[in-house]
């Protein structure tokens, strides 16, 4: 089965300083791994800055809003879309964006 990788675009911002709310988030989480199983590969992390590069060295800031990634295993791209509906982002208004790994080896 192929890797996909599913990043999520939407503007990132720092956790919220509310213990409980944080707690929330954080089950909320566990509770999607916790769906996709074995499938699981990588359950990522979120990013707070990011930078593009050009070809001509020019740098922007934040250039895609990419807020944060997971990787899982799944049998196709419908059986990986399958899995992202479940992602938290998407409550927040995120989206997330599924790409298929190819095997190099």
């Amino acid at each position: 089965m192929p890797n996909y990788l599913l990043t999520y675009h939407g503007e990132a911002g720092p956790m919220p300083e509310d213990h409980d709310i944080t707690e929330q988030i954080m089950a909320q989480w566990a509770a999607w791994y916790e769906t996709i199983g074995a499938d699981l590969v990588d359950g990522g992390a979120p990013f707070a800055f990011s930078a593009a590069l050009g070809p001509d060295g020019s740098s922007t800031e934040n250039p895609a809003q990419l807020s944060g990634y997971t990787i899982v295993k799944a049998a196709d791209m419908a059986a990986a879309t399958t899995i992202a509906q479940g992602c938290p982002v998407l409550a927040n208004g995120h989206s997330v964006q599924i790409s298929e790994s190819i095997d190099m080896g």
